[in-house]
Order: structure tokens, then C-alpha cells, then sequence
């Protein structure tokens, strides 16, 4: 059953969730416990008005970035070169963005509420969250954000006003992040979007344990 969240620092096990994954609901969007929730697997995703609700789904859809699928269409637009990344130099532009985009199948709003936004650009602030810019020139035409924690990359949201805009960000992504030595991009719910590059499910025990390794990456890096 989930579990209400008081203003103590801890979340249920994962392994407790419902079966359609969700865990817990209250509590905050403190960096504190925004950190917890990634590191122990769990997320928030709730919509405005509602209570914030944590989940732990089973199974995962993740994506390995060395098995990150490139189209002979998306090829061939990376040798055309239309678009220039940048990284986490408009933050703020493109949660923005991400939180004004069509929303996803079976959803009538954002997920990304005022209350989730000052959420992220704290982490932001504190080094945690990250933004991929996808620029035409001067303009912004898309983009996406997530959390970075150890080898581990959390996507979060991301959109597009240029077609492929959005895809040409995350295949650079993916391939900087392959290139770090990253284990997991964590897409957390299926899209067909993000099927179509490669990502896939697997069990959240799977999921844990590889999370748990990742992890690992950034005490040895503190020490």
C-alpha cells in the first residue's frame, strides 16, 4: 500500500509500491529529498492540485548509451549539421519549454507544476539537474532536462519546435554520456519516442541493482 510522507527524511521501499508503481504520496520537493528519491529509485509525478505522489514502477524502461539506435534519416541530419548543443546554458528556458509542451498520452496537463519547477532549478543551482540546449542560430528550438548522480542520468522531459529537434539533443546526449563512461539513461515510463532510439524495459530488481553500481561511481569520485 502507499505510504503518506511526513516531514521525516525517508521514503517506503521501493519494492512496496502498487502494481501500477505507485509508493508513497506527500512529503516535499526539498534538493534533500528530491536526492533520496533518486538514489532509492523513486520519483515524483503528479499533476497540479494533486498531492505529490512518488513512484517506483515495475518494470523500468532505461536506455544503455551504447545501444542507443541512430536512424539513417537522424545520420544524415548530423552530417547536415542544421543544429547546434549546448549544455546547461538556458536552463531555465527549456523547463520552460518541457512544461509548456503537448502533454504526454492519457495526461491532461503538465506534470511540470510551479512547485516542480522551483524543485528543479534548485537541484539545478546545487549541480544536480542539467539542461541540452538545440539551437537554430540564436533560436531555441529544443530541448530536455534531467539529473545527473554518479554514471547515472535521470531524463526528466523534453520538446521540440523544429522537427527531430529533440532527438538531435538526446542522441548528442546519449553519446556524451556514453563517452563519461555513464551505465543508465533512467527514461522511467515507456514512450515511443524513446523506444524508437533504443531504450527498453527491465525489472526494477534489475533496475535497483544497476542504480545501486552507478551510484558507486560517485562516492569513488568524492573520494
Amino acid at each position: 500500500m502507499s505510504i503518506y510522507l511526513d516531514h521525516q527524511l525517508k521514503f517506503p521501499k521501493p519494492e512496496e509500491a502498487f502494481d501500477n508503481g505507485l509508493l508513497a504520496f506527500g512529503g516535499d520537493l526539498s534538493i534533500e529529498r528530491m536526492l533520496l528519491a533518486y538514489r532509492s529509485g523513486i520519483f515524483p509525478w503528479f499533476s497540479e492540485g494533486d498531492p505529490i505522489l512518488w513512484w517506483s514502477p515495475d518494470p523500468r524502461f532505461v536506455l544503455y548509451p551504447n545501444e542507443i539506435r541512430v536512424s539513417k534519416s537522424m545520420k544524415q541530419l548530423f552530417r547536415r549539421a542544421p543544429f547546434q548543443v549546448s549544455f546547461d546554458q538556458a536552463f531555465d528556458a527549456v523547463l520552460e519549454g518541457c512544461a509548456a509542451a503537448r502533454p504526454a498520452q492519457g495526461q491532461e496537463g503538465t506534470w511540470i507544476t510551479d512547485d516542480m519547477k522551483v524543485a528543479y532549478r534548485n537541484l539545478h543551482t546545487a549541480g544536480y539537474a542539467h539542461s541540452v540546449e538545440v539551437w537554430e542560430e540564436e533560436t531555441l528550438v529544443g530541448g530536455l532536462f534531467g539529473v545527473s548522480l554518479g554514471k547515472m542520468f535521470f531524463g526528466e522531459s523534453m520538446f521540440h519546435k523544429k522537427s527531430n529537434a529533440s532527438k538531435y539533443g538526446f542522441i548528442t546526449l546519449t553519446k556524451k554520456l556514453e563517452q563519461e563512461g555513464f551505465h543508465l539513461i533512467d527514461s522511467q515510463l515507456h514512450t515511443d519516442h524513446l523506444e524508437s532510439l533504443g531504450a527498453k524495459h527491465i525489472s526494477r530488481d534489475s533496475y535497483l541493482k544497476q542504480l545501486k553500481v552507478a551510484l558507486k561511481a560517485e562516492t569513488m569520485k568524492g573520494n
